[in-house]
């Protein structure tokens, strides 16, 4: 992986995370203020600490995006070190999806006229944990390239003993 599309990524992942800790932030605010009146219509407190919750997990995946990064950098992605971090992505992926699915049961009593409504949502839930089925093939394909790894330096060290 090049410089520029290391440097690159880190500036979009760095932009994304301030947003979603200042969005984080002006939610706990207008929770803990009470400067945002709620009317009654809408669930809002339970959908804010949801929302506050879902970041959270967005967070966790970027966090450990940027960890892996940085291991592709230095050459050192292709170990168990990196299972960690890739683990801690799929949960991410699975609590958010969670978190959806959360929004979606909130949701569903005022869609009553429209539930087609609540079955998009619980298709874009499925659709999250779909994401998470791929990060966890990818993860089978790391744990391939590490086992190929060690074979590959085994060999090499059988290879220089005997010249």
């Amino acid at each position: 992986m090049g410089k520029l599309t290391v440097r690159a990524l880190r500036i979009v992942l760095a932009v994304v995370l301030t947003g979603t800790v200042f969005i984080q932030a002006l939610m706990v605010w207008a929770l803990v203020s009470g400067n945002d009146p709620e009317d009654g219509s809408l669930p809002l407190t339970p959908l804010r600490l949801i929302t506050i919750l879902g970041i959270g997990t967005a967070q966790v995946a970027l966090v450990c995006v940027w960890r892996l990064v940085t291991m592709v950098r230095r050459g050192t992605v292709f170990s168990h070190a990196a299972f960690r971090y890739v683990d801690l992505i799929i949960g991410a992926i699975v609590a958010a999806a969670l978190a959806w699915f959360a929004v979606t049961a909130l949701n569903a009593p005022g869609q009553r006229e429209d539930p087609g409504v609540t079955l998009i949502m619980g298709g874009v839930g499925v659709a999250i944990l779909g994401v998470a089925l791929i990060v966890l093939v990818l993860r089978t394909l790391l744990t391939q390239a590490v086992a190929r790894d060690v074979e590959a330096t085994q060999l090499q060290a059988e290879l220089d003993e005997v010249i």
